[in-house]
């Protein structure tokens, strides 16, 4: 069965005074585009979030964000003083050359001034990233699942689409009889119109007609555009069915309709053959969403 490329999961968990909120978003990509934020206290294991996002989602664009929140103590800091003094004395040295004095009021706008406050962490022990991990990992099932439920759905409206390509196509076979007879009339009456006086060799005629029609001929189009829609059919049902082996093949459903289309030479059957292609552009627009 398909799976989408779309999905979403969410966890929430605790930890001592802390509760980690973790949130997997998951959209279309031609590859596996990864995109993790998370507090800067965990910012050196990311590598791992990368590979357990990597192992177990495969393609798409993903996004990771992992949120903390905590109750209670609050994350210590402390003045980086060497940075602050030199910080205030080029402002001071500044001040000098352009003749004019500075107060003691931007103080607090130093503080501001990167690497001036220091926050200190406490580490993270084993049994928190324990927690995290299967925040991660639980974040992961839900969004698979939601995937395998959009899969679903897109299974359900590519089938849908690929029967009606395979009705429409039943109702050319009526019209390649009279499209025939058709073509045979229209020939013969030109000739009629050139005059009585144009002689014909009937046996070259008939050559050429059927030479002509051969070149009409969409019965090799139509064999060969039901076998494409039967491989879609079953590469549908496959445990490994990926989107871009379906994009391959309605490629060359789309090869078909169009060879059919070109070959025509009828106002009715040039009509069936725009719902086909309308028909196969919805197709590759949710195949667009396969996994």
């Amino acid at each position: 069965m398909i799976t989408s490329m779309t999905g979403f999961g969410k966890s929430v968990c605790r930890f001592g005074d802390k509760t980690i909120k973790t949130e997997i978003r998951a959209l279309n990509s031609k590859n596996l585009d990864l995109n993790i934020k998370t507090p800067n206290i965990y910012r050196d294991r990311e590598s791992i979030l990368r590979n357990m996002l990597s192992s177990s989602m495969e393609r798409g664009k993903i996004e990771l964000v992992v949120s903390l929140e905590q109750e209670g103590a609050q994350t210590s800091c402390s003045i980086n003083k060497p940075m602050l003094m030199r910080y205030y004395q080029e402002l001071k040295d500044v001040a000098a050359r352009l003749d004019t004095q500075i107060s003691d009021d931007f103080l607090p706008d130093l503080l501001r001034l990167p690497d001036v406050l220091k926050s200190q962490q406490e580490e993270v022990s084993p049994e928190e990233w324990e927690v995290i991990e299967q925040s991660v990992k639980d974040a992961i099932d839900q969004a698979n699942a939601y995937r395998r439920s959009e899969g679903e759905h897109l299974y359900n409206d590519i089938q849908k689409r690929e029967k009606k390509i395979r009705s429409l196509l039943e109702e050319i076979k009526p019209l390649e009889k009279e499209r025939i007879s058709a073509v045979k009339d229209r020939i013969y009456r030109s000739l009629k119109e050139m005059g009585e006086n144009v002689k014909v060799d009937e046996n070259r005629f008939e050559q050429e007609i059927i030479f002509y029609l051969e070149k009409l001929d969409i019965t090799e189009e139509n064999v060969r555009l039901r076998k494409h829609l039967d491989y879609l059919n079953e590469t549908l049902h496959l445990a490994e069915a990926g989107g871009k082996k379906l994009g391959f093949i309605s490629q060359e459903i789309g090869r078909e309709i169009n060879t059919i289309g070109s070959k025509a030479n009828d106002a009715e059957i040039q009509k069936i053959v725009v719902q086909m292609k309308d028909e196969l552009e919805k197709i590759k627009e949710q195949l667009m969403n396969v996994l």
